[in-house]
């Protein structure tokens, strides 16, 4: 297995590194082109998705910050630690270098060091359950066997004020977070929970809350659950409160979160600082449920919280005996008290996935992308004999000729689209989807999205001297808070009968109908037939076709590869070359971070 660090790319400085490392020297007092490189480095890094800027990566390599190599990593960090500008933990400087040679934006040592605290502090028992209560829920909740996974993970939940349950597509997670609800409603003994359901992006906020709604379809009206269940999802941003032009929330430490209960579904997308955000918004009492696949790609911006925290395991003896009284389950393993973390007994992974059994050709693809194992994932591609699995062998030169069966399809849709409802058109339009592993590039979503119109275009179904067509799909690129419309959205330009026919734009709302916006009002935005996989993560598609770059490149991973397979539901097509296919599913993607060492270091 070959480990990726998404290094930092020292042949294009930009202005604001090189902005900010000047500035530091100023406040320094000094020349010092090894405190001005690690500045430039430790600035560069966050935009890399790292959370810091190991100094060993870098020691004797040539850096174009320096116009040379950098120094040997002992003399390198001795120069850091006489300059000014150079703290150590806890010291409020702008550059923050530990003791194994990290070095932080002071932001970020900040973000990663309270997250830990906060982590950790609510990593404990609460004390007021009702046990008795508990057994029986769990029993009349779960009576089918095998549904100890899920069973386990609504017990830890329920015994525990922080709750991570992680698991790919199909584990159950949303089907086991009511049944939580259901729990904590009896334990509440009739008093209302406050109770908040949340995702990093509207996407995802509305598809957790379009599970949680059909999960509901199997309880009674007067069901106590129906009373905890929030009538909307929201978005994390709007969440906390945000303030336009401001890193900062309404919600604070300071200014808590009113909530008893706190439910974030695809954790994996939510960066450090939002998390750590997050968690010190949320009161001492309350309870914070995170749900996601630690296996899927890591968020965006700086950091990969979700498998930090997921990044040990075991169970401490103590809590396996209680989790073992209330669900019947004496076969649970335990690490050693000496060496366990209170985060260990905080953590379930749901392994048996209802959608993706271990005998699907898409679950079997999915596992051997997890194990790292390349030449067994593309013989699955190239032969299943089911056709929920297709591999073709496909240069970026030959993207525009392999495309033209997909654009029968993509011409049903706009088609449809000019005489059917707009649900109609959602409908056949995210039944299927291109992905693609960059956003620029000849294999990029860019380059796709524009031979697809091409392609439409010379079909006569769409015509690109407007630019707004029936059945034209739109992603909105920034968030635009008064609009009330998110990076990820995804709307459709359909006829609007309420307004002459004119083009609307379509998007879904999560309570169900739809909102029009005239075009001309919407944030940046760009045509999506075909998305980047990192903007389809909280997206799901009866079949996909992921389109990979003909070179390797620093994103190509298993964890894209596993990401862009799993947002299928029944079928899978990828194109590319065999070479790059295999040696990204062998390449493990690493960010530079302290938080799982901080999370898991015994107490």
């Amino acid at each position: 297995m070959t480990t990726v660090q998404r290094m930092p790319d020292e042949s294009a400085r930009s202005d604001l590194e090189q902005h900010f490392a000047r500035f530091l020297a100023r406040l320094a007092g000094t020349e010092d082109a090894a405190v001005y490189a690690a500045a430039v480095l430790a600035c560069r890094a966050t935009s890399s998705g790292d959370v810091c800027v190991r100094l060993g990566d870098y020691a004797g390599r040539p850096i174009a910050a320096l116009d040379g190599a950098a120094p040997a990593l002992a003399d390198w960090i001795a120069r850091l630690r006489r300059s000014p500008v150079v703290g150590a933990p806890g010291e409020f400087r702008p550059l923050i270098l530990d003791e194994a040679g990290r070095l932080y934006l002071y932001r970020y040592w900040q973000y990663e060091s309270r997250l830990a605290e906060d982590l950790l502090a609510r990593a404990c028992e609460v004390q007021e359950v009702d046990a008795d209560d508990l057994r029986r829920g769990l029993e009349r909740l779960f009576p089918d066997p095998r549904d100890l996974e899920q069973k386990r993970a609504a017990a830890m939940a329920v015994l525990r004020r922080l709750a991570v349950i992680s698991g790919g597509p199909g584990t159950g997670k949303t089907y086991t977070v009511v049944k939580i609800l259901a729990l904590l409603a009896a334990q509440a003994r009739g008093r209302t929970l406050a109770v908040a359901l949340a995702a990093p992006t509207g996407k995802a906020a509305a598809r957790v809350q379009e599970a949680v709604r059909h999960a509901l379809e199997g309880y009674a009206r007067d069901d106590p659950v129906r009373d905890c269940v929030p009538r909307e999802a929201h978005t994390l941003h709007r969440l906390l409160g945000a303030r336009p032009g401001s890193v900062h929330y309404r919600h604070d430490r300071d200014h808590p979160l009113a909530l008893d209960v706190l439910i974030v579904d695809e954790a994996s997308m939510a960066d450090l600082a939002l998390m750590a955000k997050l968690a010190a918004a949320l009161p001492a009492h309350a309870r914070l449920i995170l749900l996601g696949d630690k296996d899927q790609l890591a968020s965006v911006e700086a950091g990969a919280v979700l498998g930090d925290i997921c990044g040990g395991s075991g169970t401490s003896p103590q809590f396996a005996a209680r989790l073992a009284a209330v669900t019947g389950d004496h076969d649970f393993e335990t690490t050693h008290a000496t060496a366990h973390s209170p985060l260990g007994d905080s953590i379930a992974l749901l392994q048996r996935s209802y959608r993706f059994g271990a005998d699907t050709a898409i679950g079997r693809l999915a596992a051997a992308v997890n194990r790292g194992d390349g030449e067994t994932a593309l013989a699955l591609l190239r032969s299943e004999p089911s056709g929920q699995l297709t591999w073709r062998t496909v240069g970026a030169r030959g993207i525009g000729a392999a495309l033209e069966p997909v654009l029968d399809a993509l011409a049903d849709h706009v088609e449809s689209a000019r005489r059917g409802a707009p649900e109609e058109a959602f409908r056949r339009f995210d039944a299927f989807r291109v992905l693609c592993a960059h956003r620029g590039g000849l294999c990029g979503a860019l380059a796709v999205n524009q031979l697809i119109e091409a392609g439409l275009e010379a079909r006569q179904r769409i015509d690109r001297r407007r630019a707004w067509y029936p059945g034209r799909p739109v992603m909105v690129m920034r968030n635009d808070y008064g609009m009330q419309l998110f990076n990820g959205d995804v709307g459709i330009a359909l006829p609007d009968p309420d307004a002459e026919g004119q083009i609307r734009v379509f998007f879904p709302l999560q309570a169900g109908g739809m909102r029009r916006i005239s075009p001309a009002r919407l944030p940046e935005h760009e045509t999506v037939y075909a998305m980047t996989i990192h903007k389809a993560q909280g997206s799901e598609f009866e079949r996909v076709l992921m389109i990979l770059p003909d070179e390797l490149s620093p994103v190509m991973s298993r964890e894209l590869v596993y990401t862009g397979i799993t947002r299928a539901r029944s079928r899978v097509e990828i194109w590319g070359t065999e070479e790059v296919f295999v040696r990204s599913v062998e390449r493990r993607l690493e960010r530079a971070s302290a938080l799982r060492g901080r999370l898991w270091q015994p107490r």
